[in-house]
C-alpha cells in the first residue's frame, strides 16, 4: 500500500470517527425515572367548616383527612392514637374559633354545658352577674345571648309618695350597653329554634357595675331594654336619656280611683 492510499484511509477513518462522535453528542441522554420517596400517612381530625366561638360540635363539623406523619401539628387528634376522637368531641363547645381545615385541638374546646364554660366566655376583668327576669321585662323574650341591653330600675319613690299623698314610682337607667351572656341556661341561639326565656339573665359587667346591679335588685325591679345590633360594635354607645331639665317626664296612672305618678329619674 503506497503512501497516498494510507493517507486517504487515515482521512476516512478520522471523518468516520468525527461523525460518530457528533451523533453521540447530539442524542439526548437517557431519562432516568425518578421514584418519589414513600410518605407515611396518618389521618388527622380537622374542622369541616369555620367554627365560631360558642359553637356546639356536631358530627358534620369534623372530618378525618390524610396527613403526613412527619408534619402532624402538636396537639392534633390523630386517628392512629385516638380513633374515637370524632365521636368524643360531639356536644363540645368552641372556646377559641377554629378555621375550616384546621386540625382540632382539645384545648380549644370545652365539653358540655358546665360551670367552666361560662368562665371561658368572660372577657378579661369582667364578671358574670345573674338577675331575675320574666317574659315581660326581657323585651317579650326576644333578648338573646350576645345581645346588648340597658338595665333599667323601677322603684317606689318614698319621699315623693309622702309629699304627694299617693304612690309615686320612678325609673332610671342603671347600666347602658352591656352584653348578655346567657338567658337561663341558654348561652347561644341555635338555628331558628324558638327563644326559651329562663328565670335569670346573666350579664357581663365590670366589678363596679356588678355592685350597682346587686344593689339595684335590692331596691327595685330590673328591666332589660334591648339595644340595636350595631351597638355590639359601638360598645361606647350611651343610653338615650332626656337632656332637657324642664321636660315633663311624669306620668300619672289612676287605678281603681287611686292616682299614682310614674316618672323617670
Amino acid at each position: 500500500m503506497n503512501k497516498a492510499q494510507i493517507a486517504v484511509l487515515a482521512v476516512a477513518v478520522a471523518a468516520g470517527g468525527a461523525a460518530f462522535m457528533m451523533m453521540n453528542s447530539s442524542s439526548p441522554p437517557p431519562e432516568v425515572p425518578v421514584v418519589a420517596p414513600r410518605t407515611d400517612l396518618d389521618q388527622v381530625l380537622v374542622a369541616a367548616r369555620d367554627l365560631d366561638y360558642g359553637t356546639e360540635i356536631t358530627d358534620a363539623d369534623t372530618s378525618w383527612v390524610d396527613w403526613p406523619k412527619t408534619a402532624v401539628p402538636a396537639g392534633a387528634l390523630v386517628k392512629s392514637e385516638a380513633p374515637g376522637a370524632k365521636e368524643d368531641l360531639k356536644t363540645s363547645y368552641v372556646r377559641i374559633p377554629i378555621s375550616g381545615g384546621e386540625p382540632m385541638r382539645k384545648e380549644r374546646l370545652v365539653k358540655g354545658v358546665t360551670a367552666g364554660l361560662m368562665s371561658t366566655m368572660l372577657s378579661p376583668g369582667k364578671r358574670a352577674i345573674a338577675i331575675d327576669v320574666t317574659l315581660n321585662n326581657t323585651a317579650g323574650g326576644f333578648i338573646l345571648p350576645n345581645d346588648r341591653v340597658d338595665v333599667i330600675r323601677t322603684f317606689r319613690d318614698t319621699d315623693a309618695t309622702r309629699d304627694a299623698g299617693h304612690e309615686v314610682y320612678g325609673s332610671e337607667v342603671v347600666l347602658s350597653n352591656v352584653r348578655v351572656l346567657a338567658m337561663g341556661q341558654t348561652i347561644e341561639k341555635k338555628g331558628n329554634e324558638p327563644v326559651v326565656t329562663g328565670t335569670t339573665a346573666t350579664l357581663e359587667l365590670d366589678p363596679r357595675q356588678a355592685e350597682l346591679v346587686v344593689l339595684a335588685q335590692r331596691t327595685g325591679q330590673l328591666v332589660l331594654s334591648l339595644r340595636p345590633i350595631t351597638d355590639a360594635i359601638n360598645k361606647n354607645a350611651a343610653a338615650e336619656i332626656p337632656t332637657d331639665p324642664n321636660a315633663d317626664d311624669t306620668l300619672t296612672v289612676v287605678r281603681h280611683g287611686v292616682a299614682a305618678n310614674l316618672r323617670s329619674k
